[in-house]
């Protein structure tokens, strides 16, 4: 089964709402094994939404919409599905009567609205999509040769019930749907994304089932292996073999798989290590800690932070030589590692991650553009890595990538510790 995905409303298009309906039906659908080809935003406007549907359903078995059922006069979603399959409006009573339910659950007794009553009102002979968590019906309309058009609401609390359990279960009845779709994704940091695609290139070009993928976002780089199988079980034993040797041509840096983060992977290898952690952070205020202490269990490894913004709390709580400052500067290598090396100290543990830098807009000079960076990493041993970045973007982005980077370093750091190889810088 093919099916296009079209999300509905004027608000998509002016950029005061982000589409995050597409990305989670188009996972579910893929899931539950249907081929989503084409994905669409459209306005408010009846005429060319029923265009766009015309157009969709000639190159498709069908649609899914969300948004657009509402019971304001820009909500014309159904008035454009009835033309664009052949058919007409209709009151559909048991729907009427559920949304008087649902209101005199909430204690109104007044009679219901006549907005809201034109939520009952459906394509003659829809297939209803009860809805619980509101007021609006889904429904999926079909046409004379047996193509569809499936609308959802557009409130993602009531469309993501509505698609697991009204949608799918109709879709996998009417297709005859056996396989679906099951993933593997590989975390890899430190390693860029036109590295790993030449480790990975040959292998891609001999795959078609599973597929594999290469997705960069800031410092990581993820491998996702794609197995159209009946279950999970025949799709691990599709997945394995691809994995294996897709851990044998990375090599190095991959720190999860699936669900798991970089900052809940470094807590792990410290854990396991029964190390313990600490940061500094100027740059950063506060956000490398904030991502792992997000992570349950943290507190088994990581003691504290050090929020050192002010050249005067790096030297009375992190101990920063005062020379050090005057000769280099806070945004240097040498104040990054004092900084990592008085959070050792002070906080009493193994391991220490320091930030710095300029996140501008203002304060940089010839010499210190805004994005520069330092990250150093250093443990009470004495053993230190730094690394020094010029990240792009405004203030916002500079620090978060700023944060990631930091907790990158970090997991390289204990990654080479482990093998024996000097961590990179």
């Amino acid at each position: 089964m093919v099916v296009e995905i079209v999300t509905i409303g004027t608000e998509l298009l002016l950029g005061h709402l982000v589409d995050t309906n597409s990305a989670h039906v188009a996972s579910v659908l893929a899931d539950a094994g249907v081929d989503v080809y084409l994905k669409h935003s459209v306005g408010d406007n009846a005429t060319r939404l029923e265009s766009l549907l015309r157009e969709a359903l000639e190159r498709a078995d069908g649609v899914v919409t969300t948004g657009g059922l509402g019971p304001t006069v820009d909500d014309l979603t159904k008035d454009a599905v009835a033309a664009s399959v052949g058919t007409t409006l209709e009151m559909h009573e048991p729907s009427l009567v559920a949304i008087a339910e649902r209101f005199k659950s909430f204690g109104r007794t007044a009679p219901i609205a006549e907005n809201n009553r034109r939520q009952a009102i459906l394509p003659k002979g829809s297939i209803v999509l009860e809805n619980p968590h509101g007021t609006a019906p889904g429904f999926v309309a079909l046409r004379a040769d047996g193509k569809f058009v499936a609308c959802l609401p557009g409130v993602p609390r009531e469309m993501k019930p509505m698609l697991a359990e009204r949608l799918v279960p109709w879709l996998a009845q009417r297709g005859g749907l056996q396989d679906a779709i099951f993933t593997r994704t590989l975390h890899t940091v430190g390693i860029g994304e036109s590295d790993v695609d030449n480790r990975i290139e040959a292998l891609f070009r001999t795959l078609d089932n599973p597929k594999i993928a290469v997705l960069a976002h800031e410092f990581k780089v993820d491998v996702k292996i794609m197995a159209k199988a009946r279950d999970g079980a025949a799709a691990s034993a599709l997945i394995a073999p691809v994995e294996t040797e897709l851990r044998a041509r990375i090599g190095d840096g991959i720190f999860g798989i699936d669900a798991e983060t970089l900052e809940g992977a470094t807590l792990r290898r410290l854990a396991e290590r029964g190390q313990t952690l600490g940061t500094a952070e100027s740059i950063t205020g506060g956000a490398i800690a904030d991502a792992l202490v997000r992570v349950p269990g943290a507190s088994q490894s990581f003691r504290g932070a050090i929020v050192a913004y002010d050249n005067a709390v790096k030297t009375s709580l992190l101990d920063v030589d005062e020379g050090l400052l005057r000769e280099h500067g806070a945004v240097s290598e040498e104040v990054a590692l004092a900084m990592a090396r008085g959070a050792c100290a002070r906080l009493g543990v193994d391991l220490a991650v320091a930030s710095t830098g300029i996140a501008g807009p203002t304060g940089a000079t010839d010499t210190k553009p805004v994005g520069l960076v330092y990250i150093a990493v250093v443990s009470r041993t004495g053993k230190a890595s730094v690394r020094k970045l010029t990240l792009p973007g405004n203030r916002d982005d500079i620090r978060r990538r700023a944060t990631v980077a930091a907790l990158s370093l970090l997991w390289n750091y204990l990654d080479k510790e482990g093998s024996g190889a000097p961590p990179r810088t």
